[in-house]
């Protein structure tokens, strides 16, 4: 089971205790540059992913991290994946699952 589908089962559990809603990051508190995950993207794919370059936005923060200290807190979730490319291959995994559970109904 992905990190992703164990917290979204964490969270509908507490729910239905009785526990309010929250909004929760599932960070892992690793971070990775933008180029870095389109590489990694790029090689899990086998796609090559076209880029536009342009200047830092005004009030962009050089670095921006997730934490899950607060999922980690109230529901005991952590996370198990932290390399980059399990987690993309992860997400393209599914995808493409996707894709060809639509085609399947397109008749």
């Amino acid at each position: 089971m992905t990190d992703l589908a164990q917290a979204h089962i964490l969270a509908l559990d507490a729910l239905e205790s009785g526990g309010g809603s929250a909004v929760y990051n599932l960070g892992n508190e690793q971070g990775h540059s933008v180029r870095e995950v389109i590489d990694v993207a790029r090689r899990v794919t086998g796609v090559d992913i076209p880029v536009l370059v342009g200047p830092r936005r005004e009030g962009d923060p050089a670095v921006l991290v997730a934490s899950s200290g607060l999922i980690q807190r109230e529901l005991g979730w952590m996370p198990r994946f932290g390399e980059l490319e399990v987690i993309v291959g992860s997400g393209w995994r599914w995808e493409r699952g996707r894709e060809s559970e639509f085609r399947g109904h397109r008749g």
